[in-house]
């Protein structure tokens, strides 16, 4: 078996992190003979350095000739630091997923017992909390109509849907309710917004396909305090971009850090795999950044691209392993740390010590 697999390490932490999956990967493949073609690609503010744009036509190539993408952060402070450049790193993570049609994101949210005690919120309210959260993503206000008046006096962001846009990934989000416990939440702003109502009404009407899952709704202002609340009480979330991506980020406290959390971006013919937290520029270079969301996006990117189910298991068994013996980075524990690269050799040793 060959798999050809796109490596878009990114920017700041991203190449880092990138580094330590491709450890895994390599064992991977040299315990189950599968061979994995690899082939790098520029995006974001490298490929803006090199090329003028953030994705280049190059990496275009690499990801249509690719049965996977791997994708490491995007994203540097001297473009977000000037308001008035005209080509900005996260346009690239936007022209990607509107180029490779990857309408779905998906992100899992679990706790790990070794890390309850690092969560800013109490052990009583987050320990068990296993929920997964699907965010529509090449639709609303991060892809509508936007400007801004010649005097700067004066902006626009336009959000917009389209019911076929809304069907795809809420059909996506109902069968994986059904493999789990056969409850939804839709969390929108349906009192106030249009395109909420217009996602309410579709999910409705998609629900009676679905008569096993128990659907639910929440205003996303209600859906923000109850992720912190009681966050147990969830199973699998739908939503709209921006809604999504905000939600996430603030699931990501419930894990004890950020740097625990992959995700998988879906489309038609391919998906991408990706860590949640970013190019946390600051890190860059130190040999600090925690490359656990990482490995575990390449888990995901082997069980649902590829059906390597025991080798996604054999990965969350390594990176657990690893937690419970505390080998972890400072985002977890500011006393006792390792660096990047000595967690990810762990995991990778662990790894061959479990196939």
């Amino acid at each position: 078996m060959k798999s050809r697999i796109a490596i878009l390490p990114g920017d700041g932490i991203g190449p880092e992190v990138m580094n330590e999956a491709l450890k895994v990967l390599d064992i991977i493949s040299q315990k189950s003979g599968i061979k994995f073609d690899f082939e790098k690609g520029l995006v974001g503010a490298s490929a803006i350095d090199e090329y003028g744009e953030p994705f280049p036509d190059q990496t275009r190539s690499i990801c249509d000739k690719s049965d996977a993408i791997l994708f490491g952060a995007i994203g540097d402070p001297k473009y977000d630091n000037d308001p008035k450049a005209k080509v900005r790193p996260e346009d690239g993570l936007l022209e990607m997923r509107k180029y490779l049609e990857l309408f779905a994101n998906i992100r899992p949210v679990k706790t790990y017992e070794a890390l309850v005690d690092f969560s800013p919120i109490k052990k009583n309210i987050i320990s068990g909390t296993n929920f997964v959260v699907f965010r529509e993503l090449t639709g609303g206000i991060y892809f509508g109509e936007k400007g801004i008046s010649d005097d700067r006096s004066n902006a626009f962001d336009t959000c917009s849907y389209h019911i076929n846009e809304i069907e795809r990934i809420s059909h996506l989000a109902f069968k994986e309710a059904q493999k789990r416990n056969k409850k939804l939440t839709l969390i929108d702003k349906a009192n106030v917004l249009a395109t909420s109502r217009l996602w309410r009404e579709v999910v409705q009407n998609i629900s009676k396909n679905y008569p096993d899952v128990t659907v639910s709704s929440l205003f996303v202002d209600n859906a923000s305090m109850k992720i912190i609340t009681s966050p147990k009480d969830f199973d699998v979330i739908l939503t709209e971009n921006m809604f999504g991506d905000i939600i996430t980020d603030e699931a990501s406290v419930i894990t004890g850090s950020l740097g625990m959390l992959p995700s998988a971006s879906v489309g038609h013919n391919i998906s991408l795999y990706e860590p949640i937290h970013g190019s946390y520029p600051q890190a860059a270079g130190k040999g600090i950044a925690n490359p656990m969301a990482m490995i575990l996006s390449v888990s995901m990117m082997l069980s649902h691209s590829f059906n390597l189910l025991r080798e996604s298991e054999l990965i969350e068994r390594s990176v657990d392993e690893a937690l419970q013996n505390s080998i972890v980075t400072v985002d977890i524990n500011k006393e006792n740390n390792f660096s990047t690269s000595y967690v990810g050799d762990w995991i990778t040793n662990k790894l061959v010590e479990l196939y």
